[in-house]
């Protein structure tokens, strides 16, 4: 028997997945080790290998979701990094386009850059837009400047010479000077991650790339030989932001790619499961314990953003709203996220406002519940007090909670400053970070020109099966689906990605004057270089999709759009064009008019084949529940009412009218009053939320 792995690191839970290739599947979910989140890795594998008999030398493949990056961005601990560029650029960083996100907010403050202007030197070259050469690049300087920059403390080096887009030449040079006068130090070429035009989004992209490239090498090193010790050999393979799969050694050559690589996992699973459920209008809803992520898919498909920010904060998901973290321009899945999860902090602002989050307590302390020291209550400390959560414990009791304490915490520092019995403060609690998670999901939907009505959501994660049917009532969406095994679904959803790479080219002409000869040959030269190949992970085959990524002429904003298989034609051109307007209108609320379009760049995806469909019903427990009861309290409309408490299996060829509390290994269901409840062929918990009935 073989195994294939998947692990997710959150900030509150490692999960794990085993899928054998006769189908079975094991499931751990484990605390988070902020301090070497590779042990949580660890734990995970050696907790299924002493319940369930997972045999080490028989995993195959390891994915893997990891948050380092991003850690390492929103901490400030990446490495001391230096820039070389074109002379009169070295402020592009701090110039940045010159947007703000909060415009009326004048104690925002703009992050800090990540290169101090110390480090940031400039060099005697010039390119210019045609890719002419206009001044020469003296390497003897270049590698000066290096040596300048590793006096001073320099860990990283980052290289963006000005239009190196149109000619390369300088930059490759360069990067090859400096790679042989410093074997020893990281270089990154911002031709080699983002080779398109637009210099700050470029330096932006190379820089946190240089950041975090010391960090994550390090972390990939360390748990590549962490699992060789344990007895794990197989290729390690790491989640993208685009939720397509990289060899880990290649994302550590490249974690600009990586940055979003959990949330992106919980999004390919959902794309994955909805195409077999038949449902192509799909939301996206993953709560774990410090964020809640929301995703729209569409005709089976993720939308993907060309260009995305990090460290600003959550993100909201808007196109409309940029200037608050730094600008990369790598692909990625097109989702918002909120600082709302079950350990999310309760607080009161200076007006004595009920606030939650964005701030969490994390895996340690965690909530007041874990016994570890926190006193200021959660959300998760909340919806204990309100009877969603099993008294004894989560992830099957192997996590004791202590309810007493939650209650403590609520009446103490919520209920009796705001007057209300504890009930309803907790409620509140829970309805205030509700609140807060529909903003991520109106801003993938309404905001974007897209009815909420219109989809089926899928709700995930440690709480995202607690909190969804309360949100979908909210927001008139008539069906919540409930994956099997919902508390570690992200790591399913590892196991359904496919290993991708993009390749990009700039290529800027207008619709209405098109050389299709010129564009298909273009297009068959990009696709000459474009390979997964990775002594790591090697593959027989790859299947190659084109993508234009377009705009109205005189913007800078573009949206990328794919094309059909096979040669380029008028016919797909001019409805590229018509998808094109489609979308504009549908993310700006405006239409185009007419105005003429123009291609900003042409990009190759080159996948492996699909992965073998997940038997999604094999994680069911076979066993049947004992059915107990518990007093909940579903808001002041319900009040406390006695409540049955099953398991999923218990569904099983019958409709349950709620209310109804379904408990799972690894996570919770709430079926509220007046919402009915079944199980699919998938093995899938399927409410409906009865809006307008």
């Amino acid at each position: 028997m073989s195994w294939r792995v998947g692990v997710d690191i959150g900030g509150t839970f490692t999960d794990m997945v085993a899928v054998s290739n006769d189908g079975r599947v094991l499931r751990q979910k484990v605390p988070s080790t902020p301090g070497d989140y590779s042990q949580g890795i660890l734990n995970a594998i050696g907790n299924a290998a002493d319940a369930d008999g997972l045999e080490r030398p028989a995993i195959t493949e390891i994915v893997h979701g990891t948050t380092i990056a991003t850690n390492a961005i929103l901490e400030y601990k990446g490495a001391v990094t230096g820039l070389i560029t074109t002379k009169g650029f070295r402020d592009v960083l701090e110039i940045g386009r010159l947007r703000m996100p909060k415009l009326y907010e004048i104690s925002w403050q703009k992050p800090p850059v990540l290169i101090e202007r110390a480090r940031r030197l400039e060099t005697a070259e010039r390119i210019a837009g045609d890719g002419s050469v206009l001044v020469a690049l003296d390497r003897d300087e270049v590698v000066e400047r290096g040596r300048q920059l590793i006096d001073e403390g320099a860990e990283s080096i980052a290289v963006m010479f000005l239009n190196s887009y149109a000619n390369p030449e300088h930059e490759i040079a360069a990067g090859a000077a400096l790679r042989a006068a410093f074997p020893e130090t990281p270089i990154t070429l911002s031709v080699e991650l983002a080779p398109e035009m637009q210099e700050y989004e470029r330096a932006s992209t190379t820089a946190v790339n240089a950041y975090v490239l010391p960090t994550v090498q390090r972390y990939v090193r360390l748990l590549k030989d962490s699992l060789a010790e344990s007895g794990v050999t197989a290729p390690l393979l790491i989640m993208q932001s685009n939720g397509g799969m990289l060899s880990a050694n290649a994302a550590a050559e490249s974690p600009v790619l990586i940055i979003e690589s959990g949330p992106a996992a919980g999004v390919m699973g959902c794309r994955a499961l909805a195409e077999s459920n038949g449902h192509d209008q799909a939301l996206s809803f993953d709560m774990g314990g410090t964020t809640a992520k929301a995703a729209v898919i569409e005709e089976y498909q993720v939308p993907q953003a060309t260009e995305y920010e990090v460290g600003g904060g959550v993100s909201m998901g808007s196109r409309l709203t940029r200037g608050g973290g730094y600008a990369l321009r790598s692909p990625s899945v097109d989702l918002s996220e909120v600082g709302a999860g079950g350990g999310s902090l309760v607080w009161f602002d200076k007006a004595g406002g009920i606030q939650v989050g964005p701030k969490s307590a994390g895996a340690v302390p965690g909530p007041v519940c874990y016994g570890q020291g926190n006193t200021q209550p959660t959300v998760t400390d909340a919806n204990l007090v309100l009877g969603y959560i099993n008294p004894q414990g989560l992830a099957g009791g192997t996590i004791p909670v202590d309810r007493q304490a939650s209650l403590d915490a609520i009446q103490s520092q919520v209920a009796d400053r705001i007057g209300l019995p504890v009930l309803e403060a907790a409620f509140g609690v829970h309805s205030i970070a509700n609140a807060n998670m529909m903003r991520a999901l109106r801003s993938v939907t309404i905001e974007r020109g897209r009815d909420p009505k219109d989809f089926v959501l899928y709700a995930f994660g440690g709480n995202g099966a607690i909190h969804s049917v309360h949100i979908a009532q909210k927001m008139e969406i008539g069906t919540v689906i409930v994956p099997p095994s919902p508390g570690v679904f992200s790591a399913f959803g590892l196991l359904t990605a496919r290993v991708e790479r993009h390749f990009t080219q700039t290529y800027m002409q207008r619709f209405d004057t098109l050389d299709l000869a010129a564009l298909e040959a273009a297009f068959v030269a990009l696709e000459a270089g474009a390979s997964v190949d990775d002594p790591e992970y090697p593959l027989t085959r790859i299947e190659l999709e084109r993508r234009l990524e377009c705009r109205v002429i005189g913007q800078t904003a573009s949206l990328p759009i794919v094309l059909p298989a096979g040669v380029v034609t008028a016919e797909a051109i001019d409805a590229a064009a018509e998808r094109f307007r489609a979308e504009y209108e549908k993310t700006y609320g405006f239409n185009t008019d007419g105005a003429p379009l123009q291609i900003a760049n042409l990009r190759v995806v080159a996948q492996s084949p699909k992965q073998p469909e997940l038997n999604w019903a094999a994680s069911l427990d076979d066993r049947r529940g004992t059915m107990q009861q518990r007093d909940v309290y579903f808001g002041p409309d319900h009040g406390l009412l006695p409540t049955p408490v099953l398991i999923r299996r218990d569904l099983a060829g019958k409709t349950l009218a709620g209310p109804a509390i379904i408990e799972e290994y690894d996570s919770t269901t709430v079926v509220p009053p007046g919402c009915d409840a079944s199980l699919d062929a998938n093995g899938c918990i399927v409410i409906k939320t009865n809006i307008g009935n």
